[in-house]
Parts: C-alpha cells; sequence; structure tokens
C-alpha cells in the first residue's frame, strides 16, 4: 500500500493529466542492440526490417489497432533514425511524443525518463518485440498492475515468472534451472504509483536499472500484478531471429501486384510487389515474397519463400534468392545465390558471389556475436552482412559469416567468420 505522503505527492503531479481518457503506451527503443551486430552498427535494433517494415513501425501498427492513439518513444542510441522515420506518427495514425534517454542505463531508467508524460494508468512495451493488438489490448483492460506472460521453449534465455493464485510473485532472470516455462514478455500496465518504486530501483550486476527490480519492489510491498498470458508474440535477440519473424509476418502479407510484371514471368503463391517494380520475363516468385518499390527483378531469377526485399533493389539474371532479408538499394545481380541470409542496405554483390548455408556435415550453424560462437539453433542459416559491403566476382561467403558495414571484399576471396566494419580483404 503506498504511503499517505506519496499519495499526495501523486495527486500534485498527475491531477491534470487523469482527466484524460486516452490510454498511453510507452516503448522503449533507446538501446543499440549489441547482439544483432553488425545490423545495429548504423541504425538502432528496432529499425531493423521484417516484411519490409522496421520493427518498432509493426508495433506501433498493433498499438494503434489496439485502439491506442498516444505513444510515448523513449529513444537514444541514433535516435535521428527513429524521428526520421515516424515523425509525429500522423502517417499512422497516432500521436508520437519522444524522450531522449541519452545514456543508456536500463529499463527502469527509460520509463524514469518518461514519467512527466504520463496519465494515471499506462501501458509499456519493449520496442524490439512484437506483440498482437488483440495481446495489448488484454493488457491494457485489466484492471490495476499486470505483466504479459508467455510460454517458450528457452526460458532460461528469459525472466521467468512464479505465478501463485494469478498474481506474479517473483521474477527470475534467465534462471539456470527454470522453475517453469513461463516467462516475462516485456509488456506491462502501470500505474502511476509505480515512480514511487523506480525512484528506489537498485543498480543491477549488469550496472543498468531494471525493471523487473522495480516491479519486485513493488511486490514486495503488496503491490499486486495479474499475469496475463498473451498468445502472439515475436521476440529479436540475434539477427536469426529476424528471419524467423519475417518468416511469420510475410505469411500475413496481402497479395497484391502494384508494379508490372512482363509476359513469361510466373507468380506462385501470395506475392506483394509494390509500385514501381519492374518483373522481367523469366522470373519465377513462389510466395510468400514481399518485394518494395522501384525494383528490378530478373529476367531468369528463382526468387524463393518467405523472401524480403526492400525498395530500389536489383536480383539479376540467374539469381536465386531463398528465405532472407535482403535491404532497400541494395544489388544482388548476376550469378549470385543468397540463401537463409540478411543482406544490409546499398550492398553489391559481385558476379558469381555465392552465400553458403548449410554445412557439409549437415550439422547446427553457429555464428559470432560478441566475441563469442554460439549455436544460431537452425540447421540452415547463410550470412549477415551489414550496410554498404561490396564483393568482387566469384566470392565465397561460408556459413554463419558476419561481415560488418562497409567491407569491400575482392574477387575470389573465401570468407568466414566475423569481418569487423570497414576491413579491406584483398
Amino acid at each position: 500500500m503506498k504511503s499517505a505522503k506519496y499519495a499526495h505527492r501523486s495527486n500534485c503531479l498527475y491531477k491534470d493529466l487523469s482527466r484524460k481518457k486516452n490510454v498511453q503506451a510507452i516503448v522503449l527503443a533507446a538501446g543499440e542492440g549489441t547482439r544483432m551486430r553488425p545490423l545495429t552498427y548504423t541504425k538502432p535494433k528496432v529499425m531493423l526490417p521484417i516484411a519490409n517494415k522496421p520493427i518498432l513501425e509493426h508495433l506501433i501498427v498493433e498499438l494503434r489497432k489496439a485502439g491506442i492513439k498516444d505513444i510515448i518513444l523513449v529513444v537514444g542510441y541514433k535516435d535521428e533514425v527513429i524521428r526520421n522515420h515516424f515523425k509525429d506518427g500522423s502517417d499512422w495514425d497516432v500521436n508520437i511524443t519522444y524522450v531522449s534517454q541519452k545514456v543508456q542505463m536500463g529499463t527502469a531508467d527509460a520509463l524514469k525518463s518518461a514519467m512527466h508524460l504520463i496519465d494515471d494508468e499506462f501501458i509499456m512495451l519493449n520496442g524490439d518485440n512484437i506483440v498482437s493488438y488483440e495481446d495489448i489490448k488484454k493488457i491494457a483492460k485489466t484492471d490495476g498492475f499486470a505483466i504479459g506472460v508467455k510460454e517458450v521453449e528457452n526460458p532460461q534465455d528469459f525472466g521467468v515468472v512464479n505465478i501463485k493464485d494469478g498474481l506474479v510473485r517473483e521474477i527470475v532472470e534467465k534462471p539456470e534451472e527454470p522453475a517453469s516455462n513461463l516467462i516475462n514478455a516485456g509488456v506491462y500496465k502501470f500505474k502511476s504509483e509505480i515512480v514511487e518504486y523506480l525512484e528506489k530501483t537498485p543498480m543491477s550486476k549488469r550496472g543498468e536499472y531494471e525493471i523487473t527490480d522495480t516491479i519486485q519492489l513493488a511486490i514486495n510491498d503488496g503491490l499486486e500484478f495479474k499475469a496475463v498470458q498473451i498468445e502472439e508474440w515475436i521476440d529479436i535477440g540475434y539477427p536469426w531471429d529476424l528471419l524467423k519473424a519475417n518468416e511469420i509476418l510475410v505469411r500475413k502479407i496481402k497479395p497484391e501486384i502494384r508494379g508490372e510484371v512482363e509476359e513469361g514471368a510466373v507468380i506462385k503463391g501470395d506475392v506483394f510487389i509494390d509500385e514501381g517494380t519492374l518483373v522481367r520475363a523469366g522470373s519465377y516468385i513462389m510466395g510468400p515474397v514481399v518485394i518494395g518499390k522501384n525494383c528490378v527483378i530478373g529476367p531468369n531469377c528463382f526468387i524463393r519463400p518467405y523472401t524480403s526485399i526492400g525498395d530500389n533493389c536489383h536480383i539479376g539474371a540467374f539469381v536465386e534468392v531463398k528465405n532472407s532479408i535482403i535491404m532497400s538499394n541494395t544489388n544482388v545481380p548476376h550469378l549470385n545465390y543468397v540463401g537463409d541470409s540478411i543482406i544490409g542496405e546499398n550492398c553489391n554483390l559481385g558476379a558469381g558471389t555465392k552465400i553458403a548455408n548449410l554445412r557439409l556435415d549437415g550439422k547446427e550453424v553457429y555464428a559470432v556475436v560478441k566475441g563469442r560462437r554460439i549455436p544460431t539453433c537452425r540447421r540452415k542459416f547463410g550470412a549477415v552482412i551489414g550496410d554498404n559491403v561490396k564483393t568482387g566476382i566469384n566470392v565465397s561467403i561460408n556459413v554463419g559469416t558476419m561481415i560488418g558495414n562497409d567491407v569491400y571484399i575482392a574477387p575470389s576471396a573465401v570468407v568466414e567468420g566475423y569481418i569487423e566494419p570497414y576491413s579491406r580483404l584483398f
């Protein structure tokens, strides 16, 4: 129960704001996403594209479908990318206010930076997760405090929640032996009382102020947090998670041909082709596939399911692309193979450049993240290539290769492992 002293201060802080009826959402979008390197060297994690839209845009669309128009974005790392894309939010029929978290000191610190803008009740979400509008509505309509929970196969990678009588009693971060498969999904319903516990939150072992510690303080003090099971939740922690998320979201694309398809091209399944794009004769596209604006596809190329191609791309003659994300302004023009890979913006693959996506022994692919070689949990996984990378002819890129931004690779090179940004491989 909150103290009388705090109740008086809370009323003073929020008496004017409490008259508002619209539900507010605070979305945390300040972090870099270091586990997503090399893709986040040039843009924040929340702006990485899935099905040709940034992660954060998918979440904002779901918020709007849930009836939430007032959105506060807490931004920090390369915030200009976010601000330039969303501006005031009017293109999505929402009202966006920005708050800067100049130094990323954790989720509790991020929320604290935005508390001067909130009403008495609000929801908070992580900007690098995608949650369905049905689940957002379920959380928003819950009386009092609530935490979205979700059953997963790998609870040891998250905060595991202990629940009794429908209430969250404890959140245990990344336990070695999880008590259950039920985890904290990073979707919260808060009331203004939470600010008292934000101010008390200690710095964690990671050197951050974490919202789970804030919540535990509140629970220990008698506040009740309802556990709300959510159904559709996409978590994106590592680069290869983008491919899994892309598979899910590309399936939801409504097929439409806005560009031009020449006679002799074959379109199978659900395919979205945006305006200004030309599909030349001999091209074979198997949906679900999404292709952006002003692209040139073919002639005589093969685009396989679960592929997303951004704006102003060229996929040329005798090129095969399978289950991959190719970002805007990138060219894959001649005799290339790209499988189960992510290619950044403004890249050019020289003729004959090929990306392997399957080990000779068929075992799980490993990749280097933050200096550690870790499993991708994928048997087929190609490469992750940052922005502004150029390869010469006949380059071979091995499975699990991570290539930083602004890398040049000479003809006939064999590339594997982790390549630092701005490298020159001659």
